[in-house]
């Protein structure tokens, strides 16, 4: 099993389903919903069997690697390679993708859009995901990095609602400068780098770069990753594209292509460019925080569900920010860890919040009010989906968050002080949100609206059931997953020449920092 070519035939699996659905003649909406869900769970299938296929003790770093022939003028390769890093965010991808299709079921209105459009952008999307995650060329890397940016365009443009063209082009534009920074930077590598662009080669290449030059190289990545992730302060982009974008494309935005930036700085940022990552790290952490701080106290003051969602993963992505830059094995772990746990945990709860505007026909938080007694099971699960995403003990993001605070503690105590504030805020805004969506007085216009008596269907409990069920089995049992993510950040942290901490044994057997 191990010599199947896992990550090439994954990534183009997706391609093939998008051109298939779109082939489909707009009138048979459902064949092509059908067959996009259908194509989304073989891609799962297939994730299962690589996981089932990976080597956890003693196996290589990077495994089910494939290489071939593509620019051989600038020694450019399909080249693919999964590390534990890589491998859970390819799982995730597969987990989300059949959830979201199944939970956009009903979301293109048939008379002005075209339902097999919409299910094909989604494939297509799919397979920049993977593409991204699973290239071990740093130009394929670059590549399916800009080309991600197309399918979730047109999603937010056509298939979006308010301000949609603004929110599209604002996304587009945002994510392409970013990607014209790391261009610079991936040119000047492939220079200086021995004219290759393999990352195991370049690892190699980068410690003989003169050290400003490095530094200046780290920044053109680091830019377009922190646009990407979003970091403050380049994260303005993101409460409007998931405003604007269907609850399903956003549910995608924030729960994996969000991710693209914190992965990249793990594993291009850190492993290539070792010391300007150091220098970097007070800085990095500092924005880490004051963005966690500053979006927590945004999303207090939301009216919009979809975009105070969007400002929670803004403050999420500050705690990823600390555990990547404490340079501990344990804040690293728990930074992956949160990369999963968030797109579950998110990724839930912008699936519910699209099933009650889908209700009310609107996503403002005071058109509601007392919803729950009306949908109480929806209630339930919208109650469920915001103590996951602010880490109550018990859920998948708490374990994850806790090992992120330790890790930081033991190297940055002020940054681990200050940002645990964000866990204070956390419980603001959720609670926040869920009182006055679902509890209190019943808001008498819900009841003029005929779709708010209609609890949760049985397709929708399809939906949430395997994310609810993923955040509580890993909220108690993390294992099988940091089994897969440790040995990778311990290799990055060996890249980056750092050891975690040893307790200090003070006279009297006390033990210290």
């Amino acid at each position: 099993m191990k010599d199947f070519p896992f990550l090439s035939v994954l990534t183009l699996l997706p391609l093939v389903g998008a051109l298939v659905v779109a082939f489909i003649p707009r009138t048979r909406a459902e064949l092509a919903k059908m067959v996009a869900l259908g194509w989304s769970v073989l891609v799962l299938v297939l994730s299962v069997f690589m996981w089932v296929a990976w080597t956890v003790k003693g196996g290589e770093r990077f495994q089910f690697r494939e290489s071939y022939t593509w620019i051989p003028a600038w020694g450019a390769n399909f080249t693919f390679a999964a590390d534990g890093i890589a491998l859970v965010m390819l799982m995730l991808i597969a987990i989300l993708f059949p959830v979201v299709i199944l939970a956009s079921w009903n979301d293109v209105d048939q008379s002005t859009r075209s339902a097999p459009a919409y299910f094909a952008l989604l494939l297509s999307f799919e397979f920049t995901m993977i593409g991204v995650f699973a290239a071990a060329d740093i130009f394929l890397f670059y590549v399916f990095f800009e080309i991600m940016l197309i399918p979730m365009y047109f999603i937010i443009g056509s298939f979006g609602s308010g301000q949609k063209q603004y929110a599209a082009v604002k996304f587009f534009l945002y994510s392409l400068v970013g990607g014209l920074f790391m261009l610079a930077s991936v040119i000047g590598l492939w220079v200086l780098g021995g004219k290759t662009f393999d990352f195991t080669e370049l690892v190699k290449a980068t410690a003989s770069i003169d050290q400003n030059t490095a530094r200046w190289l780290f920044l053109g990545f680091f830019v377009a990753f922190a646009i990407k992730a979003p970091f403050f302060p380049f994260h303005t982009w993101l409460p409007d594209s998931g405003g604007a974008a269907p609850a399903g494309a956003a549910a995608l935005l924030v729960g994996v292509m969000d991710k693209v930036g914190t992965f990249g700085i793990l594993r291009y940022c850190l492993s290539l460019f070792p010391e300007a990552s150091r220098w970097f790290a007070p800085t990095a952490m500092a924005l880490a925080v004051i963005g966690i701080i500053y979006a927590a106290l945004l999303a207090v003051g939301q009216n919009d569900l979809k975009r105070l969602v969007s400002y929670t993963s803004i403050a999420h992505f500050g705690f990823i920010g600390i555990g990547i830059f404490a340079f501990t094995t344990q804040a690293g772990t728990g930074a992956v860890l949160y990369m999963v746990n968030h797109g579950l945990a998110t990724g839930l709860l912008f699936i519910v919040v699209g099933m009650f505007v889908a209700r009310r026909g609107s996503s403002l938080v005071s058109d509601f009010g007392g919803a729950g007694k009306l949908m109480p099971v929806l209630a339930g699960v919208l109650f469920f989906a915001g103590l996951a995403s602010l880490a109550l003990p018990g859920t998948a993001p708490f374990v994850s968050e806790f090992l992120v605070l330790i890790g930081t503690f033991s190297t940055n105590k002020g940054y681990a002080v200050v940002a645990t504030l964000g866990i204070v805020l956390a419980a603001a805004y959720v609670l926040w949100m869920i009182q006055r969506t679902t509890q209190g007085t019943l808001n008498p216009a819900l009841t003029e609206v005929p779709a708010m008596s209609k609890d949760i269907t049985l397709r929708e409990k399809v939906v949430v059931a395997p994310l609810i069920a993923l955040l509580l089995v890993l909220g108690f049992y993390p294992k099988p997953v940091t089994d897969v993510i440790n040995p990778a950040v311990e290799a990055t942290m060996l890249d980056v020449g750092v050891k975690d901490p040893v307790p200090t044994v003070e006279a009297g057997g006390k033990v210290g920092g």
